[in-house]
């Protein structure tokens, strides 16, 4: 990997609210309209544990109508966005708020440039069948309230998106006008998150920073955020899991979440995502975090077996708590480690139907859908090197 340069690109005007209880201040801040459609996840979650009458409640005192649209699936489909558009347009809605984790974030993106905008959703993707328009008028603004620690979707203007009848998911945006105007991070809102899934949302986050910082565009503001979000993950992710209302595990998951956010938008993740993309295009129930976890080992080891950038490895190892790690297979350790003290290191990909004679099939439309984060590896990776990942992944 060639030294490191310091220039880099970095637009967040996103405003974080960050901090126990700070739901709260919904209603203190300046909302873009008077009518919010909420968006939410198809599950029973934010009813049962109050947030959505909290958010409600605090729209109210603001003054502002309310209406809940509570669709969104865990790998948001293209048909549940453009239902989400329909319902803000019939009800008038001028803005968004989205109450959830990272699929009912990236769905009000998407949601909230669809509903101003005319044509289908895949007119406006870049890669795959998408034609990569423009889009052309100003969406509708969006509040991100979060509900858990894993996509850091409340920091950047993307959001992911499957096209069930093309086996096809794909990033959305890069739009900066799709940046989210307020992103309240409330760690007491994650207190409810079973284990499981807090296990992999963290993963999720951690692997935003590990992809990013061994990108071929990190830069030193990056790396800056990656190492902090990886250290902070590294210490509190297994807390969290094993004590949900361990609040100052929570605080600190959330931190490395909104940290790995941030990352993303000044470097760039790596083909694990685009990976685990097609991985869960054609298995819609895998969760993204678990996915990117069953490839992880494999993939990383792909890179170290050929020294593509020992150093940042090794940096990434102590950050992870080795702080005598000198060659970086101890990178592959901590994150082993971490694995098993989360309980996920057992995690199999026929569990959720995936099968060995579609690791071709995946290698494919994981570059052709999401190319784009190959470049991002720190060497090359072909196709037969994406499919000995799988393979090697498989159990």
């Amino acid at each position: 990997m060639e030294e490191l340069k310091i220039n880099f690109n970095m637009y967040v005007p996103t405003r974080f609210i960050f901090g126990c209880g700070r739901l709260n201040e919904l209603h203190e801040q300046k909302l873009p309209g008077k009518k919010a459609m909420v968006v939410i996840s198809n599950g029973k979650s934010t009813k049962e544990n109050g947030s959505l009458k909290r958010t409600i409640d605090e729209l109210t005192i603001a003054g502002v109508e309310s209406v809940v649209f509570d669709k969104v699936q865990t790998n948001p489909l293209k048909s549940t966005v453009i239902a989400g558009a329909k319902t803000a347009r019939d009800n008038g809605c001028d803005f968004i708020v989205a109450l959830g984790g990272g699929s009912v974030i990236d769905a009000s993106k998407v949601i909230a440039a669809m509903a101003t905008n005319d044509g289908d959703i895949w007119d406006y993707i870049s890669g795959g069948t998408g034609k990569g328009k423009a889009i052309e008028n100003d969406p509708l603004g969006v509040i991100c309230i979060t509900t858990t620690a894993g996509t850091g979707s409340e920091a950047d203007p993307y959001g992911v998106i499957t096209n069930d009848e093309t086996n096809e998911k794909i990033g959305f945006g890069g739009d900066d006008r799709l940046f989210p105007l307020i992103s309240i991070i409330d760690p007491e809102l994650m207190k409810t998150v079973p284990s499981k899934l807090t296990a992999y949302q963290g993963f999720d986050a951690l692997f935003h920073s590990t992809e990013s910082y061994i990108s071929k565009y990190a830069s030193l503001m990056s790396d800056m955020y990656a190492l902090t979000a990886i250290e902070n993950a590294a210490k509190y992710l297994t807390r969290a899991v094993k004590d949900g209302s361990n609040m100052e595990a929570r605080e600190h998951m959330a931190f490395a979440n909104t940290l790995s956010g941030i990352v993303m938008t000044v470097s760039v993740t790596t083909a694990e995502h685009s990976i685990e993309h097609a991985m869960s295009a054609y298995h819609q129930e895998l969760p993204h975090g678990a996915g990117l976890i069953m490839i992880s080992k494999a993939f990383y080891e792909f890179f170290i077996d050929r020294h593509a950038c020992d150093e940042r490895f090794i940096a990434m190892a102590k950050a992870m708590g080795i702080k005598e790690a000198n060659k970086p297979e101890d990178f592959i350790t901590a994150l082993v480690d971490l694995q098993k003290a989360c309980g996920v290191d057992e995690l199999k990909m026929s569990d959720y139907g995936i099968a060995p004679d579609e690791f071709d099939k995946i290698a494919t439309n994981a570059r052709e859908t999401n190319g784009f984060l190959f470049t991002a590896n720190p060497c090359e990776m072909t196709n037969q090197d994406v499919v000995d990942v799988l393979r090697n992944s498989y159990r």
